[in-house]
């Protein structure tokens, strides 16, 4: 079992950026793949980035990369999403998962997953 807790999320005006943090217990940390999403109101879930904790590797949607990275601190059993150039559209609530398996870009590919934090950009 993992537990999965996202933090950092806020109100931002665009152009802005924000950090998100997840912090996942309950499993050795470097097994795990973890994986950002994000749901718009009337919208579905859709995917944001992942990081693979075993190598570093990362992932990204089209839609955000460039803009958004998601990194690894060590120390803490964390991770990180710091998204710059936030745009209205990237108002939603942002989701933490983790998953055992790589690639993992599809909410069916992930096992737990946290409560979400609203991410709002007013223009």
């Amino acid at each position: 079992q993992v537990q999965v807790v996202e933090s950092g999320g806020g109100l931002v005006q665009t152009g802005g950026s924000l950090r998100l943090s997840c912090v996942a217990s309950g499993s050795t940390f470097d097994r795990l793949v973890m994986g950002w999403f994000r749901q718009a109101p009337g919208k579905g879930r859709e995917f944001v980035g992942s990081i693979n904790l075993r190598d570093g590797s990362t992932d990204y949607a089209d839609s955000v990369k460039g803009r958004f990275t998601s990194y690894r601190d060590n120390d803490k059993n964390t991770v990180g999403l710091q998204m710059n150039s936030l745009d209205p559209e990237d108002t939603a609530v942002y989701y933490c998962a983790a998953s055992y398996r790589w690639p993992a870009m599809s909410v069916t590919h992930y096992i737990y997953w946290g409560q979400g934090t609203q991410v709002t950009v007013s223009s």
